[in-house]
């Protein structure tokens, strides 16, 4: 059974760190690109980070840049997502999926159309 788990949510201070884990069971990460999105309650869901099958490009959305940091591990067949500095507004469930392409193009990089075999997703909750 091809499946993505994420975990690594849970409730955090602002200005705290976490770091989300997407572990692929059933079939290999190797030759995929590899996206982070999220979703809070009453709004769509927006691409946060990308990453190439190399792990050699990256793309993330403007309101995580210089905090978040995506990263993969092939031998663990998992991609992180590294946050920090993290803000009430990053409040949301974030979500692991595999780029339906082998590499896409910038414009596509954190469009959610363009990614299949989603993850269950994970809660984060960013208060004081």
């Amino acid at each position: 059974q091809l499946q993505l788990v994420e975990s690594g949510g849970g409730l955090v201070q602002p200005g705290r760190s976490l770091r989300l884990s997407c572990k692929a069971s059933g079939f290999s990460l190797d030759f995929k690109a590899m996206g982070w999105f999220r979703q809070a309650p009453g709004k769509e869901r927006e691409g946060v980070s990308y990453i190439s099958p190399s792990g050699i490009t990256t793309e993330y959305a403007d309101s995580v840049k210089g905090r978040f940091t995506i990263s993969r591990v092939k031998a663990n067949n998992t991609v992180y997502l590294q946050m920090n500095n993290l803000k009430p507004e990053d409040n949301a469930v974030y979500y692991c999926a595999v780029a339906n392409v082998y590499q896409l193009h910038i414009t596509q990089r954190l469009r959610a159309n363009f990614y299949d075999n989603w993850g269950q997703g994970t809660q984060v909750t960013v208060s004081s």
